[in-house]
């Protein structure tokens, strides 16, 4: 038989092992509590990681689009520039030739009006002499009258004629000297209303 204190060793040893099994279980329900969670939170910070790589690289592809835009627009800017500026340097040299021929076509225009009343104050002349001549000529009051007469009429229809040459010489020589100009400011005017081609 037991003795007492044998059975207070026992009964003793029992309820250590108890708690030793019993910590066991809680230990190994614990371990297989956690491991769900741990493999739950693995899988996300897997997620995580994954998530982040995919927006750092479509952050950086966005970025790298951006910049690839951007300096797209630069250099068509680039090039709409220097076209207008070529067009501009263009023009300044298209302005000056047209001006060049204006002022030729005025100097020709010019020169013709002036060999025109040249001629017209030479014939001028001439009639004068010839109507002066037949004036000293004359013997009696009516034939002094008559020729008078005839020489106003004539230098008066002679008048009318020359100024009529005249205007329409001016006219011509207006319109010579201001047609390259014109030429050259529609072409300008066209150039720039129309978009540059891209």
């Amino acid at each position: 038989m037991p003795t007492k204190k044998s059975a207070t060793k026992s009964t003793a040893k029992k309820p250590a092992t108890a708690a030793a099994a019993s910590a066991a279980v809680t230990e190994k329900a614990v371990t297989e509590a956690i491991e769900p969670v741990e493999t739950a939170f693995a899988a996300n910070q897997e997620t995580m990681e994954t998530v982040l790589k995919a927006g750092s690289q479509a952050a950086t592809k966005g970025y790298e689009q951006a910049i690839a835009l951007a300096q797209e627009q630069v250099e068509k800017a680039s090039e709409t520039l220097f076209k207008r500026y070529d067009d501009f340097a263009g023009l300044g040299k298209d302005n000056v030739d047209a001006y060049v021929r204006s002022t030729a076509a005025l100097t020709k225009g010019i020169e013709s009006l002036n060999k025109e009343l040249m001629s017209i104050a030479q014939s001028a002349v001439e009639a004068n002499v010839a109507t002066t001549k037949a004036l000293f000529g004359a013997t009696t009051l009516r034939e002094l009258v008559d020729l008078q007469t005839e020489f106003s009429r004539s230098r008066f229809d002679s008048a009318v004629a020359e100024s009529a040459k005249l205007t329409e010489m001016t006219m011509a020589l207006a319109n010579d000297a201001i047609e390259p100009i014109q030429i050259s400011m529609n072409a300008t005017v066209e150039k720039f209303m129309k978009p540059v081609a891209a």
